[in-house]
C-alpha cells in the first residue's frame, strides 16, 4: 500500500482542523500555539536561504559578458516573463478582491514583523540599503537582505578564484536549508492543522467561502496567464505546440502532484532535450529558470499579499501596491524549488510592510492547493522559456 504523500497528509490536517474548529471552536483557538511555532520554524529559513541562494546563483553564473548571449537572452525574457504574471495576479487580486469577508488582525504583525518602509521616495530608497546585513536578517527585511545578497554575489562573481570557498559555502548552506525546509514541511500537517482549526474556531466556518475564493482566483489567474502570456509566446517564437505539449505534459503533472519543482526537473530537462532544445541551453535556462523565472509563484505572491491586506481592511494605494510588487519582483527570485517555499517569501514580505501575519496562518489551511498551482505553471513556465531561449538563437527545435 502506497504512504501518502506530504500534499496528501495536508490535505487530512485541513480537513482535521476544519472538523476541529467548527465542532469544538473554544478547544481549536488553544491550538494557537502549535500554530505560531510552524510560523516561527518558517520565518527561521527566510534570511539564510535568499542570502545563500541569491549569492550562490549570482557567483556561479558570473557577469553577463561571460554568460553570453544564451544569457542575456534567458535573463531578459525571465524578467519580462515574471513582471507580467506580478501585474496580472495584481490586476486579478483587485478586480476579485478576494480578501474581503476573510476577517484578519489589521495590524501588529507576530513575531517580530518590521515597521513598513516610509512613505516618501527618498526614504523608500534609504531603507533599502541596509546599515547591518546582521540586523537585517534579525528583522528578516527581506528588500535589505535581497540587496546585501546581489552585491556580495557581483562581488564574488567579480574576483574570480579566490571567492571560491565562499561560493562553495553559499552553496553548500544553500542546500543545507533546502533539507531545513523539508525538516519543516514534515510538520506542515500539524501547522495547517492548527492554523485552520484556529480559524475556522475563532471566525466561524464562513472564513472558507473566502478562502475558496481565492482558491478560484488563484486558478482563474493561472489559466489566464497561460493564455494571454504562454500561448503568444509560443506563437511569437514558432514554438511547435503539439509537440512541445507532448515534452511538458509529464513534467507538469509531476509537478502539480508533488507541489515540488525539484521532482519534475529530471524529466523535464531529459524532455526538452529529446524536444530539441541544446544541451547547453536547456542545462542552463531550466536550473537558472527555478531561482529567476517562478511564473506561478510570483502569480501567486502578487494575490497573496494584497489579498491579506484586503482581509486586514488596510487600503493600499497604488503606489504602494508598485512597490509591494517591486519588492515581490526581487524576493521571488530567491524562492526554492521545493514545497511550498512561497509561503516564506510571502512571510518576509507582509513582515516588511507591517502586514498581518495573521494573514499567513489563513493561507497556510489552503497553500497545499496553491502550491499545486503555483509549481506547475513554474514548470511549465520554465520548459517553455529554454525552447524561447533556443529560437531565439536559432535553432529549429527538430526532435531528437
Amino acid at each position: 500500500m502506497k504512504r501518502p504523500s506530504l500534499t496528501a497528509w495536508i490535505f487530512i490536517g485541513m480537513a482535521a482542523g476544519v472538523a476541529v474548529g467548527a465542532l469544538a471552536p473554544s478547544f481549536a483557538r488553544q491550538l494557537a500555539p502549535v500554530s505560531n511555532v510552524f510560523l516561527r520554524l518558517i520565518r527561521s529559513i527566510i534570511a539564510p536561504l535568499i542570502f545563500a541562494t541569491l549569492v550562490a546563483g549570482i557567483a556561479g553564473a558570473g557577469d553577463l559578458k561571460r554568460m553570453g548571449r544564451v544569457g542575456v537572452k534567458a535573463i531578459v525574457y525571465f524578467e519580462i516573463v515574471t513582471t507580467l504574471a506580478l501585474f496580472l495576479g495584481l490586476a486579478a487580486v483587485n478586480l476579485a478582491r478576494p480578501g474581503e469577508g476573510v476577517p484578519m488582525g489589521a495590524g501588529g504583525a507576530e513575531l517580530g514583523a518590521t515597521q513598513a518602509p516610509p512613505a516618501t521616495l527618498g526614504a523608500i530608497l534609504e531603507h533599502v540599503f541596509p546599515a547591518s546585513i546582521i540586523d537585517a536578517m534579525a528583522r528578516n527585511d527581506v528588500l535589505q537582505v535581497v540587496v546585501f545578497a546581489f552585491l556580495f554575489g557581483a562581488a564574488c562573481a567579480a574576483i574570480g578564484a579566490k571567492s571560491l570557498p565562499v561560493v562553495e559555502f553559499c552553496a553548500s548552506l544553500s542546500e543545507v536549508m533546502f533539507r531545513y525546509t523539508k525538516y519543516v514541511m514534515y510538520l506542515a500537517p500539524l501547522g495547517v492543522g492548527a492554523a485552520i482549526a484556529v480559524t475556522v474556531g475563532s471566525k466561524g466556518v464562513g472564513v472558507l467561502f473566502g478562502l475558496g475564493k481565492l482558491i478560484g482566483t488563484m486558478y482563474v489567474t493561472a489559466v489566464l496567464f497561460v493564455l494571454l502570456v504562454l500561448v503568444p509566446v509560443v506563437i511569437l517564437f514558432r514554438i511547435p505546440a503539439r509537440r512541445f505539449y507532448r515534452a511538458v505534459r509529464q513534467p507538469f503533472l509531476i509537478a502539480f502532484s508533488t507541489a515540488s519543482s525539484e521532482a519534475a526537473l529530471p524529466l523535464a530537462l531529459e524532455n526538452m532535450e529529446e524536444f530539441g532544445v541544446p544541451k547547453h541551453i536547456v542545462g542552463f535556462v531550466l536550473p537558472t529558470g527555478y531561482s529567476f523565472n517562478l511564473d506561478g509563484s510570483t502569480l501567486y505572491l502578487s494575490i497573496a499579499a494584497i489579498f491579506v491586506a484586503q482581509g486586514a481592511g488596510i487600503h493600499l494605494s497604488l503606489g504602494q501596491q508598485l512597490v509591494i510588487m517591486l519588492t515581490l519582483m526581487l524576493t521571488s527570485k530567491g524562492v526554492a524549488g521545493v514545497p511550498r517555499a512561497a509561503i516564506v517569501i510571502l512571510t518576509g514580505t507582509l513582515a516588511t510592510f507591517h502586514l498581518p501575519m495573521e494573514g499567513i496562518a489563513v493561507l497556510l489551511g489552503v497553500d497545499a492547493v496553491l502550491d499545486m498551482a503555483r509549481t506547475s505553471i513554474n514548470v511549465l513556465g520554465n520548459c517553455l522559456a529554454s525552447a524561447v531561449v533556443a529560437r531565439w538563437e536559432g535553432y529549429g527545435l527538430e526532435a531528437r
